[in-house]
């Protein structure tokens, strides 16, 4: 079998069955997961920041010399302001002349809601866009494993399949909680998770090409990430100030960030 054919196929395994396992979570029943949703949002907070902070920042600065810091640095910078652009845009895109805030406060008095409808949709959008982004940097990674050892890209894929059934399980919290339909967050995950082909074939033909841009990859995704947690996420928890809830919300938070470093580490041992 043929190296590419090896990188075509891990590469599927590694976004694609992840995406599967974590929509294991769309069977459950209308009212048991509504009940979970929240809970799951607690845990994506948790999950978003620890892949940033934990893998994929640390990890493109070791990619990168030490005169170039600043730049990474700057780009994590850009990359988030740059989200609340685009997310400003899909706000007033959906809205329809700057109707939405109006229609939002009507929906935090009925519903309890914290966003407005369009910021609901614009979060998923970011999720999505985010999350192809990561998977296309994951892409990447698996070829360079393959194009140094087969034996190894195996395990690089397996690792990352691993690491991602968390993270996607977050994902569908989310776009859940922005209010896709299951089929719709189901398929845009599914086409989120195919970026990972992607990249692992445009690295297998130009990797020396892409190499030096792979930095920079990995802290959009990232910002993204921080974005989406810190800006769409967080606020939504704000919601409940009662001990009981706070109580969960902090662990679950904690629980995300201790699932997402314990499968790097595992993963980062297996690599090595």
């Amino acid at each position: 079998m043929s190296l590419l054919v090896y990188i075509i196929i891990f590469t599927a395994v590694g976004g694609v069955l992840s995406v599967m396992a974590a929509a294991i979570f769309l069977l459950l029943p209308d009212d048991r997961r509504n009940a979970i949703l929240p809970h799951g949002i607690s845990f994506a907070i948790g999950a978003l920041l620890a892949v940033a902070f934990w893998g994929l920042i640390p990890e493109a600065f070791e990619k990168v010399k030490p005169e170039q810091f600043q730049t990474l640095s700057g780009t994590i910078l850009a990359g988030i302001l740059g989200f609340f652009v685009l997310e400003k845009l899909l706000i007033w895109r959906h809205c329809h002349s700057g109707s939405c805030e109006a229609h939002g406060d009507e929906d935090n008095h009925e519903h309890g809601h914290s966003h407005s409808h369009g910021g609901a949709k614009s979060a998923g959008a970011l999720i999505i866009i985010g999350d192809g982004i990561h998977n296309f940097v994951d892409g990447v990674l698996i070829a360079a494993a393959f194009l140094t050892d087969v034996q190894l890209g195996i395990v690089t894929s397996l690792a990352v399949a691993a690491h991602e059934i968390p993270q996607e399980v977050g994902d569908f919290a989310i776009l859940l909680h922005s209010g896709y339909s299951k089929s719709k967050a189901l398929f845009y995950n599914m086409l989120a998770s195919l970026t990972t082909v992607l990249g692992g074939v445009l690295a297998y033909f130009g990797l020396e090409d892409l190499h030096d841009s792979l930095p920079y990859f990995l802290v959009l995704a990232a910002s993204s990430f921080i974005y989406i947690a810190v800006a769409d996420l967080i606020p939504s928890l704000h919601k409940k100030t009662d001990m009981k809830n706070s109580l969960q919300q902090i662990a679950l938070i904690a629980a995300g960030v201790f699932l997402i470093c314990s499968l790097h580490s595992i993963a980062h041992n297996m690599e090595g």
